[in-house]
């Protein structure tokens, strides 16, 4: 048995780390550069992008992890905003490597990597992050400071905390600091993820538990269906206090799920959280496959964001997906309101009008049963707005 309890104060819940966020120029107020950083190596497991264009500081990283022969352990983790130093070319790994070797002659660096969100195509500005990282106060606990100093086009920030108690009555904790509002498709999620621990976790365990983790969590969000060349989650663990495998999974497993429906609410635009649950599909794959076209669906988006119950586009996306469906066994409901089966195909005015007051809510669930099978699934997304459009339209400036 064990007790997991939801903590205020982010990161600075976790012991053996240091953190702490700066301006650096590239943002006009705020912080822009921040970093994590440990008296001793700390392990580090990672899930990157399933972008073909992988940013200069996952190919980086991957070149230090091969180095270490696959279990990476470092002591510091550079973060920066406003600049993705993506599509660099071979001169992106050669700019971290030279701002490391700078950083390098005020501190003790091993194994250090970098992890990058912003503008693709533009070399890193090093002179500014060298010269701002000299204000790096590097005993600093300050996860605000560094929550902030990785968002972009977020307007919330994004930070958790949980105490976990055992049985036998030792603790450990675990919390993040995370990124993200746009290019948020399942396939990670556009984000930067930051996630500490103090859990003595094997390192097996960290590398099982974040996959399965990110695969129900960050892998069922959408905003708006574009995949970037810079997501990122790290586990990091100082390997201070206990550790127990079930408990550490159902902490990990709610602390991911929990911030990625904030990725979906702070969704660039959005007004709105969808589910989109799946049921009665012939297998989990198809399942899967119709919930994640849903929540991808410019159509369905912007029916949710004009709060119009055109069941039309939620049948249509389910049949043009690739799976097996059948018109007169599918079942369409808005939370309870139903909105199609066989026996109610045309939308009377009196379900339109209840389906219209489910759509008013800022958070609610669209149902399919296909009635075929078992396989079940649920996506989350969100609207399509007249805001998302004017953000992305200025993005750079």
């Amino acid at each position: 048995m064990f007790k997991i309890t939801k903590l205020e104060g982010g990161l600075q819940n976790v012991e053996g780390f240091y953190f702490d966020g700066v301006n650096s120029g590239f943002k006009k107020e705020g912080n822009d550069l921040g970093f994590i950083h440990a008296d001793e190596p700390f392990a580090v497991s990672a899930i990157f992008t399933s972008n073909k264009f992988q940013a200069a500081p996952i190919r980086h990283f991957k070149r230090a992890q091969e180095r270490a022969g696959g279990e990476l352990k470092t002591n510091f983790i550079l973060v920066n905003s406003k600049n993705a130093n993506s599509m660099t070319g071979k001169q992106g790994i050669a700019d971290i490597d030279e701002i490391f070797s700078e950083l390098g002659k005020k501190t003790a660096l091993i194994n250090p990597v970098m992890s990058s969100t912003g503008v693709i195509g533009y070399r890193l500005k090093k002179e500014k992050i060298i010269a701002a990282a000299q204000n790096f106060n590097l005993s600093a606990r300050n996860s605000n400071a560094l929550a902030t100093a990785i968002m972009t086009t977020d307007t919330i920030k994004k930070e958790l905390a949980y105490e976990i108690s055992l049985e036998n009555g030792e603790k450990f904790h675990i919390a993040a600091v995370c990124k993200g509002a746009g290019m948020i498709n399942p396939a990670l999620a556009t984000m930067l993820c930051f996630i500490l621990t103090d859990a003595k976790i094997p390192r097996a365990d960290m590398d099982e538990l974040l996959k399965k983790a990110a695969e129900q969590s960050f892998n069922t969000v959408s905003v708006d269906g574009d995949t970037s060349t810079n997501d990122t989650i790290m586990l990091c663990s100082s390997a201070k206090c206990a550790y127990e495998k079930d408990a550490f999974a159902s902490a990990l497993n709610a602390l991911t799920h929990e911030l990625a429906l904030m990725l979906v609410k702070d969704g660039e635009g959005a007004t709105k959280l969808v589910r989109f649950k799946v049921s009665g599909a012939a297998n989990a794959q198809d399942a899967r496959m119709a919930a994640k076209a849903l929540s991808n669906s410019p159509l369905v988006k912007t029916a949710i964001f004009g709060e119009d119950p055109n069941w039309g586009r939620i049948a249509s996306t389910i049949g043009a997906c690739g799976i097996e469906c059948d018109e007169e066994k599918l079942r369409i409901k808005y939370d309870d309101v139903l909105l199609y089966d066989a026996q109610n195909r045309e939308l009377d005015a009196a379900r339109e009008a209840a389906a219209h007051a489910v759509m008013q809510q800022k958070s609610f669930t669209i149902w399919c049963d296909l009635g075929l099978g078992d396989g079940e699934f649920s996506a989350y997304g969100c609207d399509l707005s007249y805001d998302y459009v004017k953000i992305n339209a200025d993005y750079r400036s």
